[in-house]
């Protein structure tokens, strides 16, 4: 599965004959959360974006009643390409979906945001595994007491994905993610997850717990799941995203992310 093209892969979730998390799926492309919204909320969530870009950083935004990433994804329809998605109304998680047709207007606007996912492949070939593609799970991201910046309507705490490293391993993969500041960047808080507001590192708030074994170190990223709590907080009207960790998987070669 994880050699598929990102177009032959889009069409099997299109088919539906794919609804799991994408952790090391089309291997080598970067992957994208995607927040879809209402164009009267589309100026505050732009804003949002920009004074808080390691939680929410811009890969493409569509036009109004575009289902198509046209910039990101030629071809591809943001209706059906998420293996599952979120439906928020009135900041409340009211239904999980494999496709949003019954969902889409003409009045939304799509927003495509990078995934820390998309640097994984370089953190593998430099020798450092990620725990949650060698056990099979889903990424553990947790709620933090780092509280964004707000914007219009949008306010709301951050969320981090956590990846267990090996000690004499964390400093390579700082200067490594620092690499790619358009999907999250070098990670915000290394080690004691009681920093971070976060009292039980086995206890995601989403995805999958992961082992961390003797000699490792949790490591956090900031999470493009952050919009789903801004919805909450915000008592948004209406707002559709990814299901965490089920990506869109896009056609940029993760490299020409890489700023070195």
């Amino acid at each position: 599965m994880d050699r598929q093209s990102p177009r032959k892969m889009r069409e099997v979730i299109r088919r539906g004959e794919y609804k799991g998390p994408t952790p090391g799926i089309a291997g080598g492309y970067a992957q994208a959360n995607l927040v879809i919204l209402p164009r009267s909320l589309a100026y505050d969530f732009l804003l949002f974006c920009q004074r808080n870009p390691k939680p929410c950083p811009i890969l493409e935004v569509t036009d109004t009643g575009s289902f198509e990433a046209a910039r990101t994804a030629p071809h591809s329809d943001l209706r059906t390409d998420v293996p599952k998605y979120r439906v928020y109304q009135k900041g409340e998680l009211t239904e999980e979906v494999f496709d949003i047709k019954n969902y889409w207007t003409d009045e939304l606007v799509s927003f495509l945001l990078g995934c820390s996912f998309t640097f994984e492949q370089a953190l593998i070939e430099a020798g450092i595994s990620m725990r949650h593609i060698d056990e099979g799970r889903n990424v553990p991201m947790y709620k933090t007491n780092i509280q964004c910046e707000s914007a219009g309507v949008f306010s709301g705490p951050m969320v981090v994905s956590m990846r267990p490293i090996k000690k004499e391993q964390v400093v390579r993969a700082i200067q490594i993610t620092s690499r790619y500041p358009s999907v999250h960047g070098a990670p915000i808080h290394i080690d004691d997850p009681k920093g971070l507001g976060i009292e039980k590192i086995d206890c995601p708030d989403f995805g999958e717990s992961v082992t961390v074994k003797e000699g490792e170190v949790p490591v956090f990223w900031a999470c493009g799941v952050t919009p789903q709590l801004a919805a909450a907080a915000s008592r948004s009207p209406f707002m559709i995203t990814h299901s965490p960790g089920h990506m869109f998987i896009t056609d940029v070669k993760d490299n020409t992310l890489s700023i070195l």
